[in-house]
């Protein structure tokens, strides 16, 4: 009996327990739904709130935007300003956008046969300055400045300066060789020499050897070939750096006799011949080949090593079959390699190396001055902006500054950029480069109109790189923000993470250490139309001033480094 009796209040306990648990279970889910419907009728109240301001926000924000006009209006400007004092000056160059003075100067140094070496090193600097004003003017000036004609035409020049200076590179040498017999014997008695010595180099170095390309170019298989076809060069992919190398095996044109007061020379109208070679073959009964070692220009950086191809010109082409026995010195900063013929080589380096970016900041440092910094895959970057201009900082490599040359000078945004991927840094993605990096795809206008509102704020605040930003979709674009007016960089509670797409942008409950993704909403935070409006609900009346007395210049210079690094699209 007292055993019942306890088996009937342990029963009477469980089940009190369980009213209890969905008593409780209850209430909770009841206060979530209420919690859910307060949020519901809040997101309500701001989605209203939103949709009725948007109108007035976007009216004001195209007032700010008048700023990019001006600055397009300030370009237009000093390139009249520039052609009119280039004109005044009478200084003999000619004006690349005329093409009477253009084709006048190609014209007459067509015509010069007489110069030499030095001569033709000294015009190329005429010619490259050229080359650098049309390659400017076709990548800076808006479709409004100039016709499709025009931008044909502009190209068409290009390539004919550039064949030029290659023909009056070819005249110069046949003068040199004319009067060169002397010296190019003393030069084959010293040949095999010459050679003991490269032998006993490579014996002792420390060096690496690179025996093929085959699977770690990225190359393309010719069109219809079989396994042994002759590898094509991605373009897209690798590109040239540090120039082009034209090799051959000249013929040596007649020499000046003396008989007696007179010098006597047989004149042919051929030009300068090349040397037919044909390889022969080796005791071993392999094909003969041609040496080749090449000094790195000191001006360039090679972060790995780099691909040596060939230019066909009956393809159009740049091809890797014909090179072999590979050998690159990083400490010497040479590269030797074995080819079956003569050819025009180029060291090639994969243009996309250095994406996708680690990280990334732009904070301002003074009156219309920023600091841009990117850091990339293999080196970290730093970029002055100062009104109309950009100055290369420093380039570490490594924990070693390099490309001293280009350091510490002040050039507009296009020559930054050309300075930087000519010396091997390239940080500025294609619209095909997708295809060769693995990042997540972005929508143009959520990514451009947030470098755009960046830019108008730039004066007074700081932006970085968001880890959240491959999460929130290719519609969408995070990163961080901070109001910044003092020196130095932000410090990592100052920061606050913000949503934008183009249309509608929010402040994110979310930190960088947050465990997953949310979109949830700031406290106290809204909806807003622009990324202005939304800093403006916290921000410092002197902060917004700053912003409102940006310099125009400032504001384009920063918006085309972000628009030429893409960092929301790469990071």
């Amino acid at each position: 009996m007292k055993s019942n009796g306890k088996s009937r209040k342990s029963k009477k306990g469980e089940e009190k327990l369980k009213e209890e648990a969905l008593l409780q279970a209850e209430q909770e889910e009841a206060e979530r739904l209420e919690k859910e419907r307060l949020r519901q009728e809040h997101l309500k109240k701001l989605e209203a709130k939103y949709q009725g301001e948007r109108e007035s926000e976007l009216a004001e924000l195209n007032s700010l935007e008048q700023k990019f006009l001006s600055a397009q209006q300030w370009k237009m400007d000093y390139r009249e300003q520039a052609k009119w004092e280039h004109y005044l000056s009478c200084d003999g160059t000619p004006d690349p956008t005329v093409p009477q003075e253009i084709n006048t100067f190609m014209s007459l140094w067509h015509d010069n046969q007489d110069e030499d070496v030095q001569l033709v090193m000294e015009k190329e600097e005429v010619v490259l300055k050229l080359i650098e004003k049309l390659e400017s003017l076709l990548l800076e000036t808006s479709p409004d400045e100039i016709t499709e004609k025009q931008r044909d035409q502009y190209q068409e020049f290009i390539l004919q300066l550039q064949d030029l200076l290659h023909k009056k590179y070819n005249e110069a040498t046949q003068n040199l060789l004319k009067e060169s017999a002397a010296s190019l014997k003393e030069n084959i008695s010293n040949t095999d020499d010459a050679k003991e010595t490269e032998e006993e180099t490579e014996k002792n170095s420390d060096i690496l050897d690179v025996t093929s390309q085959g699977e770690e170019a990225p190359l393309q298989e010719e069109p219809g070939g079989r396994e042994e076809a002759p590898r094509v060069v991605d373009v897209q992919q690798l590109v040239p750096v540090g120039g082009v190398y034209h090799i051959a095996a000249l013929q040596l044109p007649p020499q000046a006799q003396d008989v007696g007061d007179w010098s006597m020379v047989e004149l042919l109208d051929v030009g300068l011949e090349l040397y037919p070679y044909s390889p022969g073959e080796a005791e071993d009964g392999t094909q003969e080949t041609v040496q080749i070692t090449l000094k790195l220009p000191d001006n360039v950086i090679y972060f790995k090593v780099p691909v040596v191809a060939r230019w066909e010109p009956a393809g159009q082409q740049w091809r890797t079959d014909g090179i072999s026995n590979i050998t690159y010195e990083a400490e010497e900063k040479s590269i030797s390699f074995r080819m079956g013929a003569f050819y025009t080589v180029a060291l090639l380096q994969d243009a996309h190396l250095n994406l996708p970016y680690q990280a990334w900041e732009l904070h301002p440092t003074g009156v219309d001055e920023g600091l841009f910094t990117v850091t990339a895959v293999f080196a970290t970057i730093q970029i002055q902006i100062k009104d109309n201009q950009c100055m290369l900082s420093s380039v570490v490599v490594e924990e070693e500054k390099v490309l001293s040359h280009i350091t510490g000078k002040w050039m507009s945004p296009f020559a930054l950029r050309e300075a930087l991927k000519g010396a091997g840094v390239n940080i500025f993605p294609a619209g095909y480069s997708p295809e060769y990096v693995p990042v997540h795809r972005k929508a143009a206008p959520a990514e451009v109109k947030a470098y755009e509102q960046m830019a108008l704020l730039a004066a007074a605040f700081a932006f970085a790189h968001s880890k959240w930003n491959g999460e929130a979709g290719p519609e969408r674009v995070v990163f961080k923000v901070s109001e910044h007016l003092t020196a130095g960089s932000a410090k990592d509670k100052d920061w606050s993470l913000y949503m934008f797409s183009g249309e509608r942008v929010q402040n994110l409950k979310l930190t960088e250490t947050s465990e997953a993704f949310s979109e949830e909403l700031e406290e106290e935070s809204e909806f807003h139309s622009t990324l202005y409006h939304m800093l403006k609900d916290s921000a410092s009346s002197k902060a917004m001033g700053k912003v409102e007395r940006a310099g125009f210049l400032f504001i384009d210079s920063v918006y085309q480094l972000l628009l030429a690094t893409r960092i929301l699209a790469y990071s």
